[in-house]
């Protein structure tokens, strides 16, 4: 019998496969896809690779090592994924071990030094556990954390991922660096009475006892009337009680201090089991009707379809009725969106349609609830069961295995949010899908309210179809933009705080008519930065080269780069003077200026410090949503396809940030962000307002959003383009080089960037330090090379290869990081 070699992609970063030598009873198993456990290094430590070549070849250069073991019976990756992975590490100079860390969740991916520990929901059942499973299972009991070296040496076994891998399965342990972003699922608070208060002679009592109590008595009656008690009884949400009384929680709690009502949670989980009735097939209006009609009339020969429909247009329902033809034909559907976290309202909307049919799947999940979807999707086709046909997700939900892909919709196309930065690969799933979609001939479908200048182009020159819908639902006309100069309004001091006159009558109106506000800042803390009015210290981070950002609920001064923090200063650390003052404002500071300003409103603030801690971004959606919050404060996760039917004025509070950013793509990116936060004014009955704050109200941006004009934004940006040589014309490929030692940084940047230029001439720019040029203690020195779309791509990335690790060779140059994202955003 012909021994049998394969070549695996190991997990790590390393550019070639790996061969090593299969033992002879695993001959009959071996397929393409499955996870072997393989022995690698110098401690010889043991990994789970992936097969993706079986031949008799043994390798030339050195000696193959044996196969530990076989970790699946059948394949956990298929063939067209593994198609889809060679054309992102060719396409981004990313290795093959880099694409397989970003696809596979981490259980799936075990090594010697994984740490597990027991799940805290194992419900104690042994009795399906093997005797080494006890054993293990014994053991944590006591030591709480294990490495799967300790494990082997407690067995005596020298192969323990198959029994780990058992034990995942059964859910009585978890891997641990993945304990910590478990997500958590929705808890929402409901009413009841006690035991006690469920007697009718008791509540008797009960009404005479609260005859003084006129709040109390009023929640007690109401509990009764949205209890449906003398009818058909139902659960009551603790905040619609509130509601209905308006009262806050305390008077609640002060009945279950008298033993009158009990609180209990109810979890509304992650899309598990949809109990409720599916909801029939909506009606197009006519202007989706015709968009839907166009989309069908231009996939017979288009393989990619953008639509760019404004806000509020409805382009959600036509994905819907495009995603049923897809479902109905038995085909499996991708419906990527830039950002989970803030789609929470678009899975409830989806749900209703679809039920059990929709998945989520996003690193929010712990690792045991991933490895369930993944599976789920595996067996797609393989069990009758059509759970989780379409998934919802972000980037990493196009690395599912998928065996039967008809439809991908990407929401939202023009979000960075759908490019990976950190670490390799850096790809881009919107540009990654598409070849996805041609691997499986299906189809894709963007959406879009402010296309990317890219998109738009390559629509406009045929490469992908394209159908306009210019008109909101339900005929609601798109805001009023307005704009208030804020140079002329602090001139003649009329400014209040940061609010310039015309945006405190707006949102005063606002106030009268019971509508909500949601004011935009791009920027969290309290103040960017702190100064000496005497000697014009600033202080900076001692990691990064920034000033460090003013955080008023913590009371500290905060590294934005690296997260490091230093208590506030009374007086200046240079000079000694108490004469420091605070300049710049974030979303905190505004907060605390609504809150003098307007005392009796309720103001929040959604940004990264706010939405941290689990449920944090649901409970505030959820408050929003129900009318619990009259003023939202955001950063930019305020902008991206929020839903509220109550908001009827969006104030921005500094447009000039944006604008004056040093990046080719500032004005398309500010364009985006003031179009889509203006976006969420008005979406339901009447026209919303829109309040831009601005030095320079002239400014040609900020006149295009005032007229909706992204046709003469994209007209602006491409003639800019072209003239300037940048994207769509050109393909740009960034190198950072990072090292702690700024000289060997220069010398080995000089270097790198004569080698590019030997090659590709003036292609290349740089090498230049960034804005900011040390980050976490590491110089970073910038290389930018231009390549025209006609030149080849392989020819490209085997020069780029070649040159790096010429590079590299050097041994001065290894201390030297290179970071090379191709497509950069």
């Amino acid at each position: 019998m012909k021994t049998i070699f394969i070549d695996v992609i190991l997990p790590l970063s390393i550019p070639n496969l790996y061969t090593y030598r299969l033992p002879e009873e695993l001959n009959a198993h071996i397929q393409i896809g499955q996870r072997v456990v393989v022995p690698f290094g110098k401690g010889r430590k043991l990994y789970s690779a992936l097969v993706k070549h079986i031949h008799h070849t043994p390798p030339a250069e050195y000696q193959a090592k044996y196969v530990e073991s076989l970790l699946d019976e059948a394949p956990i990756v298929n063939e067209k994924q593994l198609e889809h992975w060679e054309w992102i590490n060719n396409y981004y100079l990313a290795y093959p071990g880099d694409v397989f860390n970003a696809a596979l969740p981490g259980a799936l991916k075990l090594a010697s030094e994984t740490k597990v520990l027991l799940n805290g929901d194992y419900d104690g059942d042994i009795n399906d556990l093997t005797d080494n499973e006890y054993l293990i299972l014994e053991a944590l009991e006591v030591r709480q954390v294990l490495t799967l070296q300790e494990i082997a040496e407690i067995l005596n076994i020298k192969h323990v991922h198959r029994i780990v891998k058992s034990l995942i399965e059964k859910r009585v342990i978890v891997v641990e660096e993945d304990i910590k972003r478990k997500y958590k699922p929705k808890i929402v608070q409901y009413v009841r009475f006690t035991e006690q208060a469920d007697n009718e002679e008791n509540l008797k009592v009960i009404f005479d006892d609260l005859s003084r109590a006129s709040k109390q008595l009023e929640a007690l009656m109401s509990f009764i009337h949205l209890s449906k008690r003398y009818d058909k009884p139902q659960p009551v949400k603790k905040l619609d009680l509130q509601k209905v009384v308006n009262a806050t929680a305390s008077v609640i709690n002060q009945l279950v201090k008298k033993n009158v009502f009990e609180v209990y949670d109810v979890q509304e989980d992650r899309i598990g089991d949809y109990m409720k009735e599916l909801e029939g097939e909506k009606t197009l209006n006519e202007h989706q009707q015709k968009a839907y009609s166009e989309i069908k009339e231009q996939l017979q020969d288009k393989d990619v379809v953008l639509l760019h429909g404004v806000t509020g247009s409805g382009k959600t329902e036509i994905y819907i009725k495009l995603i049923q033809e897809a479902v109905a034909k038995g085909q499996q559907v991708l419906y990527l969106l830039p950002e989970i976290a803030l789609t929470t309202q678009l899975i409830a909307r989806l749900q209703k349609v679809f039920g059990d049919v929709i998945g989520v799947y996003h690193s929010k999940f712990n690792e045991n609830e991933r490895v369930e979807i993944w599976n789920s999707v595996l067996n797609f086709g393989h069990t009758k069961s059509s759970k989780f046909q379409v998934i919802m997700g972000a980037r990493s939900s196009m690395f599912l295995p998928y065996s039967n892909l008809g439809l991908i919709i990407v929401d939202e196309e023009h979000e960075n949010s759908f490019k990976q930065y950190e670490p390799a690969p850096r790809y881009n799933a919107r540009d990654a899908s598409i070849v996805l979609a041609h691997i499986h001939q299906a189809k894709v479908i963007m959406g879009s309210a402010t296309p990317a200048v890219e998109s738009y182009w390559n629509a406009l020159e045929g490469k992908y179809g394209l159908v306009e819908l210019t008109q909101r639902h339900g005929g609601v006309m798109l805001p009023e933009v307005l704009c208030a100069d804020i140079k002329e309004a602090t001139r003649k001091k009329q400014m209040k705080a940061h609010f310039s006159p015309l945006l405190m009558e707006l949102m005063e109106d606002a106030f009268k008519n019971k509508e909500q506000v949601i004011l935009f800042q791009n920027r969290r803390g309290y103040a960017p930065y702190l100064i000496c009015e005497e000697c014009g210290h600033v202080p900076e981070c001692n990691n990064c080269d920034v000033s460090l950002t003013y955080h008023k609920f913590s009371n500290l001064l905060k590294c934005h780069y690296c997260g490091n923090s230093k208590p506030m200063p009374t007086s200046c650390t240079a000079c000694g003077s108490t004469r420091v003052t605070l300049k710049g404002f974030g979303t905190e500071q505004i907060e605390e200026e609504l809150s003098l300003l307007f005392p009796k409103l309720k103001v929040a603030r959604m940004d990264a410090d706010t939405t941290r801690t689990k449920n944090a971004y649901q409970n505030l959606i959820t408050d929003f949503e129900e009318g619990n919050i009259d003023v939202l404060v955001g950063t930019q996760m305020v902008t991206k396809g929020l839903d509220f039917d109550n908001v009827s004025v969006v104030g921005i509070m500094n447009a000039d940030n944006m604008l004056n950013f040093p990046d080719f793509r500032a004005f398309e990116r500010s364009y985006q962000l003031m179009s889509q936060v203006s976006g969420r004014a008005g979406r339901k009955s009447k026209r919303g307002k829109v309040l831009i704050q601005t030095y320079d109200p002239y400014h040609t941006i900020i006149r295009q959003v005032i007229d909706h004009d992204y046709l003469g934004m994209y007209k602006d940006e491409i003639g800019h383009r072209k003239q300037f040589h940048y994207p769509p014309f050109v393909r740009l490929i960034h190198f950072t080089l990072k090292h702690r030692d700024k000289d060997v940084l220069n010398a080995g940047a000089d270097e790198f960037a004569a080698d590019l230029k030997k090659h590709f001439g003036e292609r290349v720019l740089g090498p230049d330090f960034p804005v900011i040029a040390r980050i976490r203690n590491m110089y970073h020195k910038n290389i930018l090379l231009k390549v025209e779309r006609e030149l080849s791509v392989k020819k490209t990335r085997e020069i780029i290869l070649e040159i790096k690790n010429n590079f590299e060779t050097f041994s001065v140059n290894k201390s030297i990081r290179i970071a090379i994202d191709v497509d950069p955003l």
